[in-house]
């Protein structure tokens, strides 16, 4: 059992753990993650890939990969090598070949045929209005269906009819025959499969009759030898239907489905539906924008696998529902890219400053640490020349209380570099501020002045040696905390007009000219940020997106 697997000890583990003391199960434990391929995986799955291949992993079991693809209206081959990219993205490797539960179409419809020559089910006509009406409702009991004791031959034959195109979408469904009366819903004679004229990405246009999801999952679990079905808790209702199917087959073992709690976050959506109508209106930037909570929105966004997977061991496993604070995912990748995150300046806002008593010809290299905790990582080389930028931000002509940054005839500490003092303030015909001339102490480099204390220390670049970039500023997409809970509005409604804000024209370090693309950058005292290499490629120059705060800037009331 690995360090990893220790650590992410949770109720499922348990249970499987107490079976296999008391002799109830034996022999290799085998889970399954499952996805619809009819979008992106958001962070909700990343939780599910987590448990069940680390399931796995803790009783050197097998995981399998296995697309639920029932529904060819609905998927496309993206969101196939998307999962896939996921999935790997997140340090995981599933046993064998990618599955598909198209792969068992065959033997889905054998086993359907099965259940009608037990009169187990049954072809049904009632169109889609007239079976709500017949299925009764929480507080009442259902009806049967005037189509419900056919004949089996009868059903039989209608079902291979159905199956060899002889009947439009929508006329006839096959039904399961278990008990209209049952308080179970999904137990009142659920569908099993409908027919739907549309190519499918796996099998072309070889069925025109696609099985139901509660009918696929349980027979494709069966027939992968899944030992363990770890579903979230909106399947508890479903499992005795799944239970049912297996019960009512010659199927070749019977999996035993656990279900747990989904990961629900506060001002985040988590609905693939929702997620594709963000899309679809271009209220984002595609399916991984990186304000979107996608694995692979997060990826671009800078987020690492290492703080997805130490945000998902955080939060647990368990049986009872909630909502998590983002804050803990946010957290969790400051925690990460802390430690080992390069250090680097960037000047957002650049304002000019002119050194008075430095040579305009000359400059020096100044070595800074990569990283100030750990001297392993080196060295970086940032010139110091005459001109030089540093944020607007910092400078103030008349600066509050505690003001802690540059100020005329204040004096400020440029990070790894000299003490200089503000002499003169130049604005230009409309009056704004367009540079700082300044005076720089020559012996100030890493000693304090003689008579005289810095006002704090800001960050810099060289005017003359340093490359222009582009910042994506990234918050969150949501200024509510449940943004989809509004009965009266629309979650539209709740978009944060900040959740975007680029600025063009700022200024980094000339080592970032080409910046790393595995990591990225803690920009000193701004937060960390990660290089788009989407939008540098077509910008011509590096583009970098904010993955976090340095600080959460949001508080429990909002921002």
């Amino acid at each position: 059992m690995s360090a990893e697997s220790k650590k992410a000890h949770n109720f499922i583990q348990s249970l499987i753990e107490d079976a296999i003391a008391k002799g109830e199960h034996t022999g290799k434990v085998v889970t399954r993650f499952p996805p619809e391929p009819n979008g992106y995986l958001h962070i909700g799955h990343a939780k599910s890939i987590c448990l069940n291949f680390g399931i796995a992993e803790t009783f050197s079991g097998d995981c399998n990969l296995r697309f639920d693809d029932t529904n060819p209206e609905k998927e496309n081959q993206e969101y196939i090598d998307a999962i896939k990219q996921d999935v790997e993205w997140l340090g995981y490797e599933w046993a064998g070949e990618v599955r598909y539960a198209s792969d068992y179409f065959g033997a889905l419809y054998e086993f359907a045929e099965e259940l009608i020559t037990r009169d187990k089910a049954y072809v049904c006509a009632l169109t889609a209005d007239e079976m709500a009406e017949y299925r009764g409702s929480l507080k009442e009991p259902g009806r049967n269906s005037p189509y419900r004791d056919r004949p089996v031959a009868e059903s039989l034959r209608l079902f291979r009819d159905m199956r060899d195109g002889k009947f439009q979408n929508g006329e006839l469904v096959l039904r399961a025959k278990i008990d209209m009366a049952s308080p179970n819903i999904n137990l009142r004679d659920p569908i099993l499969y409908r027919i739907r004229y549309a190519e499918h990405h796996q099998t072309g246009n070889k069925w025109c009759i696609y099985p139901m999801y509660d009918f696929t999952h349980p027979i494709s679990d069966a027939m992968e030898g899944i030992t363990h079905s770890l579903c979230t808790l909106e399947f508890e209702d479903h499992r005795p239907l799944y239970d049912w199917v297996l019960d009512n087959i010659s199927g070749p073992c019977h999996p035993r489905q656990i279900e747990f709690a989904r990961l629900n976050l506060n001002y985040t959506i988590t609905s693939k539906r929702k997620l594709k109508r963000l899309v679809d209106e271009a209220v984002v930037d595609g399916w991984n924008d990186p304000r979107m909570p996608t694995i692979s929105g997060m990826r671009r966004r800078g987020y690492t696998p290492e703080s997805v997977r130490t945000f998902c061991d955080m939060i647990g496993v368990n049986k009872a529902g909630g909502t998590v604070d983002v804050g803990m995912l946010e957290h969790a990748i400051r925690e990460d890219l802390n430690n080992r995150a390069p250090r680097a300046m960037c000047v957002m806002r650049p304002l000019k400053v002119t050194l008075t008593n430095y040579p305009a010809d000359q400059n020096e290299t100044l070595a800074l640490p990569v990283h100030p905790q750990n001297p392993e990582m080196g060295e970086r080389e940032v010139p110091w020349t005459q001109t030089l930028y540093i944020d607007r931000e910092d400078f103030e002509v008349e600066p509050p209380r505690k003001w802690k940054r540059l100020a005329p005839d204040q004096a400020v500490r440029l990070r790894g570099g000299y003490v200089m003092t503000c002499r003169e303030v130049v604005r230009d015909a409309s009056g704004e501020i367009v540079e700082l001339k300044c005076e720089y102490d020559p012996d100030t480099l890493g000693v304090n002045p003689e008579g005289y204390k810095p006002n704090g220390v800001i960050h810099w670049v060289s005017a003359t040696d340093s490359v222009e970039a582009d910042i994506n500023l990234y918050d969150r997409l949501f200024n509510h905390e449940s943004p989809d809970s509004d009965k009266e509005g629309d979650l539209m409604d709740h978009l944060n007009p900040e959740s975007l804000v680029v600025l063009r024209g700022a200024r980094v370090e000339k080592s970032l000219a080409e910046p790393r693309t595995d990591l990225p950058y803690q920009f000193e005292r701004e937060g960390y940020f990660f290089c788009d290499q989407e939008h540098t490629a077509s910008a011509g120059r590096p583009v970098f997106n904010r993955t976090v705060t340095l600080r959460d800037s949001w508080g429990k009331g909002g921002k």
